[in-house]
C-alpha cells in the first residue's frame, strides 16, 4: 500500500487494491515518509473499512491534528479500562465531539449535560474515563473543559459499546431524529448529503438528543444568558427549533428546555451552514 496523504506520524490515508482508500493507524507508520512512499505493515496497529475511512478523511481535514491526538489517547485509555470492545465509530464520533467541545469552550459557550448525574450513577468507569479525558486535554492544550463534558464522553464510550438500548428505544430515537430531519430541511429549503461528515456528525448528536427527551432527564441548571445570545446571533435556527418544539409538543407529549435549545440551534447552525457552501 502507498501513502496518499498523511495527517501526522501515527495517521495516513493509504492507497488499497482497486484504488481504495483507507484509514491507516500505527505509531510511527508515517515517520520519515512521504507520499508515495510504501507503508511498513507491520507498523499497521488498525485499518479502518472504506465507509468510515472516507468520514475520517473527511472529519481530518476539518480539524487540528491536535485533537485527533487526545481522542486518540483517551480512546486508547478507555479501551484499557473498559470490558466491551468499542465500536471503530467511536474514532470518527469522539474525535468530532472533542473538537466540537474544545471549539465552543473557546468561544465561551458552554453547554451543561442534563444526564451528567445519572451518568456518574449509572455508568461510573466510563464517567471516571471522561474525567481523566478532561485533565488530559488540560495537560495537552491548557484547555479547562467543563464537568458537565465528561459525561459526555462517558456517553460516546457507551454509545460505542454493545447493547446500549433496548429495541423499542433505538426505534423511537431513529423516528425522532428522521423527523426533526425533515423539519431542518423543509425549514432551510436544503438537502443533506446523507454520506458527508457533516451530515453524520449531525444525526449522531440528534441520536443522543433522542436519548436524552426519551429518558426525561431535564437540566435544573437553565442558561438564560446563553440562550439569549444564541437567539439573537441565529434567529432563523431559533425558528427553526421553535418548530421542532411544537412537533414534540404534539406527537412526543414532551418539549424543549432552554438548554436543550441552546444544544439545538449551535448544532443546526452548523449543519445549515456547511450544507449551503
Amino acid at each position: 500500500m502507498l501513502i496518499r496523504k498523511i495527517f501526522n506520524n501515527n495517521v495516513v490515508l493509504a492507497e488499497a487494491e482497486g484504488d481504495n482508500e483507507l484509514i491507516l493507524m500505527g505509531r510511527g507508520i508515517a515517520f520519515q515518509k512521504k507520499v508515495g512512499d510504501l507503508i511498513d505493515k507491520s507498523k499497521v496497529d488498525k485499518k479502518f473499512v472504506q465507509g468510515l475511512s472516507n468520514q475520517l478523511s473527511e472529519l481530518l481535514v476539518d480539524i487540528p491534528q491536535s485533537h485527533l491526538d487526545l481522542a486518540i489517547e483517551i480512546i486508547q485509555n478507555a479501551k484499557s479500562k473498559l470490558s466491551q470492545k468499542l465500536s471503530e465509530y467511536i474514532y470518527l464520533t469522539l474525535t468530532d465531539h472533542l473538537d466540537f467541545a474544545i471549539t465552543r469552550t473557546k468561544n465561551g459557550q458552554i453547554l451543561s449535560n442534563p444526564l451528567l448525574w445519572e451518568i456518574k450513577k449509572t455508568y461510573p468507569t466510563e464517567y471516571k474515563i471522561g474525567q481523566s479525558a478532561l485533565e488530559t486535554v488540560k495537560d495537552r492544550l491548557g484547555i479547562v473543559l467543563p464537568e458537565d463534558e465528561a459525561g459526555s464522553i462517558a456517553l460516546h464510550l457507551v454509545n460505542a459499546q454493545n447493547g446500549v438500548h433496548e429495541m423499542d428505544q433505538t426505534i423511537e430515537i431513529a423516528e425522532i431524529v428522521q423527523d426533526i430531519l425533515q423539519i431542518v430541511k423543509y425549514q432551510f429549503g436544503i438537502d443533506f448529503n446523507e454520506d458527508s461528515i457533516n451530515y453524520s456528525r449531525f444525526v449522531v448528536h440528534l441520536r443522543f438528543f433522542g436519548q436524552r427527551l426519551l429518558e426525561k432527564q431535564t437540566n435544573p441548571h437553565e442558561s438564560n444568558d446563553l440562550f439569549e445570545i444564541v437567539r439573537e446571533k441565529y434567529p432563523n435556527v431559533y425558528d427553526c427549533v421553535e418548530v421542532i418544539n411544537g412537533y414534540l409538543k404534539n406527537a412526543r407529549n414532551t418539549h424543549l428546555s432552554k438548554s436543550e435549545m441552546v444544544y439545538l440551534m449551535l448544532h443546526i447552525q452548523r449543519v445549515t451552514d456547511r450544507s449551503k457552501k
